[in-house]
């Protein structure tokens, strides 16, 4: 991960601060009807009879199950189109929410979209909850030129007529699939209100959702957007496991947060015990969805502290002893080496004599010519000894990497000059290389002093216990116990049925007003 951030360039809606409108939630429940209540119990025994072993998995399997689910968690009409309608079910709930919103922008003419990946249009005329939306608006008074298919519009050309109709109001309510208006689709300008008839698998399909209204170009300062859900069946669930998934991907597309390692469970069937609490209506499902997020991101912030913990346990052992030996070590070597250069400092205006080669220089500018001609005279990189000045020995190397000459004065430390083409320029930056003593002890001293505050810091922050450990242990506990409720870890262990108390099947999103 860390990788992946140093060559990835990470830029979230929150970090852009692009001018897009503010957006309202609203989760609209529905409650499910006889029919539902009775088709669900079905999909358990499904579900029942497919972990005994007793179908064959080409005929019915947990895929199938839940698929059959989703359906009907939409529009029971979806599995047996000469089922009844259901006048407080989600359609028809998302068809008075449409016509009220229609009908109060009228004089704008507000437009709106209403996503659903199931039940698209069909051409042999069968049902679809694409066509029995359109029916009512249509009965309900809104022009017929005004409610589109995204799916009609089958080429680039049609697509980009459609689009622009919408954009300038003509049509006002367009209705599609997160595949078909999901990306490159451009038509917020008149977009006031936004609907999710339904839940996909993927959290980057609700974030393409939302992204063609809360989007910028949009003349709308504030947009409405519309979940609805029938409420004891998969709809609650399925938002649940999305939102779960967003905090795991969350981890890796942010860098708010240290963690090592990240788990996403992506299937797209669900298990027999959560098949069975769904048709229970046990709200143990929902407890158990939002204990294992509060669990992971506890689990994070466990991790980050223990993580932190054993890096200032290392630095208390190991890494501030040895920093402040390297210092204390390099403050007695300055120390010895002022002392030398103040043994032999020159008069003002004075040349101390320059040992090179074994020969006395008493004139500056000789003994920067003489420099010189040592380092075009050298037949490698190597170092080799120069001679002596103000009481330390000179060396003389190259350094490859660089491209220079460097001259390393040697007293109790090591001193190094990189040297130029000017003789008395050479000699200048020598002798600013051991005046320079004074005060590389003066930082060594203050880093020294530093060091010692990091560590004593470091052992009252390593004994720091985790803040939130009770909670912690709380909640893993509760959500083992409500595993084996669930039957996850124990095969014969019966469902506890519960009557599910009201808001028990709603995601958990926050600042989301709700509608019965």
């Amino acid at each position: 991960m860390s990788m992946f951030r140093s060559v990835a360039d990470i830029q979230t809606a929150d970090m852009l601060m692009l001018p897009v409108p503010d957006a309202n939630f609203h989760t609209v429940v529905s409650k499910p009807s006889v029919w539902q209540k009775e088709m669900i119990a079905t999909l358990a025994e499904r579900a029942e009879m497919i972990r005994d072993g007793n179908v064959d998995p080409t005929v019915d399997n947990m895929l199938k199950v839940t698929n059959d689910g989703r359906k009907l968690a939409l529009d029971q009409r979806i599995i047996n189109p000469m089922l009844p309608d259901d006048p407080e079910g989600k359609v028809s709930r998302c068809v008075e929410n449409v016509f009220r919103i229609w009908d109060e922008h009228k004089e704008q003419r507000l437009t709106q979209l209403v996503f659903s990946d199931l039940s698209t249009p069909k051409s042999d005329g069968s049902f679809s909850v694409y066509n029995d939306i359109r029916d009512k608006l249509i009965a309900r008074g809104v022009p017929e030129h005004e409610v589109a298919f995204i799916h009609n519009a089958d080429t680039e050309t049609k697509k980009k007529e459609l689009f622009a109709k919408v954009r300038k109001g003509q049509v006002r309510v367009l209705i599609g699939s997160t595949q078909k208006m999901g990306a490159g689709t451009n038509v917020q300008d008149k977009l006031i209100a936004l609907h999710d008839l339904d839940c996909p698998w993927r959290p980057s399909d609700l974030a393409q959702r939302l992204g063609r209204i809360v989007r910028q170009g949009n003349k709308n300062p504030v947009v409405e957007i519309f979940r609805y859900v029938t409420e004891g069946t998969f709809d609650s669930y399925l938002y649940q496991l999305v939102e779960n998934k967003q905090k795991f991907i969350s981890q890796i597309m942010t860098s708010k947060l240290p963690v090592r390692s990240a788990e996403d469970i992506d299937e797209t069937a669900l298990s027999y015990a959560e098949i069975k609490a769904l048709a229970t209506g046990n709200p143990l499902i929902i407890e158990k969805c939002q204990l294992e997020m509060d669990v992971g991101k506890l689990k994070i912030l466990h991790a980050s502290h223990l993580s932190q913990k054993y890096s200032l346990e290392d630095k208390v052992l190991k890494e501030y002893p040895r920093e402040i030996t390297r210092l204390t070590e390099r403050i007695e070597g300055y120390k010895a080496d002022i002392a030398t250069v103040l043994g032999n400092t020159p008069e003002k205006g004075t040349f101390p004599s320059m040992m090179i080669g074994g020969k006395s220089f008493t004139e500056k500018g000789k003994a920067g010519m003489a420099i010189l001609e040592a380092c075009k005279n050298m037949q490698s990189p190597d170092p080799i000894p120069l001679g002596e000045y103000r009481g330390f020995s000179m060396t003389l190397a190259y350094d490859s990497y660089g491209k220079t000459y460097k001259l390393v004065l040697q007293g109790q430390l090591s001193h190094d000059v990189t040297l130029g083409t000017d003789t008395h320029g050479n000699i200048t930056r020598i002798d600013n290389a051991l005046e320079s003593t004074v005060s590389k002890r003066e930082n060594c001293e203050k880093g020294l002093s530093d060091v010692k505050v990091q560590l004593e810091n470091a052992k009252s922050e390593m004994d720091r216990p985790f803040p939130q450990e009770q909670e912690y242990a709380d909640k893993s506990a509760r959500l083992k116990e409500v595993d084996i409720l669930l039957n996850m870890d124990e095969k014969d262990h019966e469902i506890i049925g519960a009557e599910p108390d009201e808001g028990d099947f709603l995601p958990a999103e926050k600042s989301r007003s709700i509608e019965r």
